[in-house]
Protein backbone atom coordinates (compact mmCIF):
# COMPACT_ATOMS: atom_id res chain seq x y z
CA UNK A 1 0.00 0.00 0.00
CA UNK A 2 1.30 3.38 -1.12
CA UNK A 3 0.18 6.99 -0.40
CA UNK A 4 -2.04 6.83 -3.20
CA UNK A 5 -3.41 3.62 -2.45
CA UNK A 6 -7.22 3.84 -1.17
CA UNK A 7 -8.10 1.94 2.04
CA UNK A 8 -11.27 1.38 4.37
CA UNK A 9 -9.36 1.39 7.47
CA UNK A 10 -10.85 3.20 9.92
CA UNK A 11 -8.39 4.72 12.21
CA UNK A 12 -7.64 7.09 15.48
CA UNK A 13 -4.99 9.64 15.85
CA UNK A 14 -3.76 11.16 18.96
CA UNK A 15 -0.41 13.95 19.07
CA UNK A 16 0.55 14.78 22.15
CA UNK A 17 4.08 15.63 24.90
CA UNK A 18 4.85 12.50 26.71
CA UNK A 19 6.53 12.98 30.10
CA UNK A 20 9.94 11.86 28.95
CA UNK A 21 10.19 15.26 26.64
CA UNK A 22 8.86 13.63 23.34
CA UNK A 23 6.21 14.03 20.72
CA UNK A 24 4.18 11.31 20.48
CA UNK A 25 2.20 10.28 17.51
CA UNK A 26 -0.72 7.48 18.94
CA UNK A 27 -2.52 5.82 16.26
CA UNK A 28 -4.79 3.17 17.30
CA UNK A 29 -7.06 0.82 14.09
CA UNK A 30 -9.70 -1.57 13.63
CA UNK A 31 -8.56 -5.12 15.00
CA UNK A 32 -6.59 -3.67 18.09
CA UNK A 33 -3.65 -1.85 16.30
CA UNK A 34 -2.08 0.35 18.64
CA UNK A 35 0.85 2.53 17.30
CA UNK A 36 2.80 5.04 19.46
CA UNK A 37 5.45 6.52 17.71
CA UNK A 38 7.87 8.98 19.42
CA UNK A 39 9.84 11.39 18.41
CA UNK A 40 11.75 14.01 19.69
CA UNK A 41 10.44 18.07 19.46
CA UNK A 42 13.16 18.72 16.14
CA UNK A 43 12.03 15.85 14.46
CA UNK A 44 8.12 16.63 15.43
CA UNK A 45 8.53 19.84 13.87
CA UNK A 46 9.92 18.56 10.62
CA UNK A 47 7.00 16.04 10.56
CA UNK A 48 4.80 19.16 10.94
CA UNK A 49 6.91 21.26 7.95
CA UNK A 50 6.34 18.21 6.06
CA UNK A 51 2.90 18.22 6.71
CA UNK A 52 2.14 21.46 6.03
CA UNK A 53 4.32 21.35 2.55
CA UNK A 54 1.93 17.98 0.96
CA UNK A 55 -1.17 20.09 2.36
CA UNK A 56 0.16 23.15 0.18
CA UNK A 57 0.82 21.03 -2.55
CA UNK A 58 -2.62 19.01 -2.63
CA UNK A 59 -4.17 22.19 -1.98
CA UNK A 60 -2.56 23.37 -5.10
CA UNK A 61 -3.97 19.91 -7.04
CA UNK A 62 -7.31 21.37 -6.51
CA UNK A 63 -8.25 18.33 -3.98
CA UNK A 64 -11.24 19.17 -1.48
CA UNK A 65 -12.05 17.24 1.29
CA UNK A 66 -12.32 13.75 1.00
CA UNK A 67 -9.99 14.21 -2.11
CA UNK A 68 -13.24 15.71 -4.10
CA UNK A 69 -12.20 18.31 -6.85
CA UNK A 70 -13.21 21.78 -5.92
CA UNK A 71 -16.27 23.34 -7.13
CA UNK A 72 -15.07 26.44 -9.33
Amino acid sequence: MGINSPSDIAANLQIGPTDAGMVRIYVEAEGGIELPLDFDPDEAEEIAEELRAAAEVARSMGAGPAGKPKKR
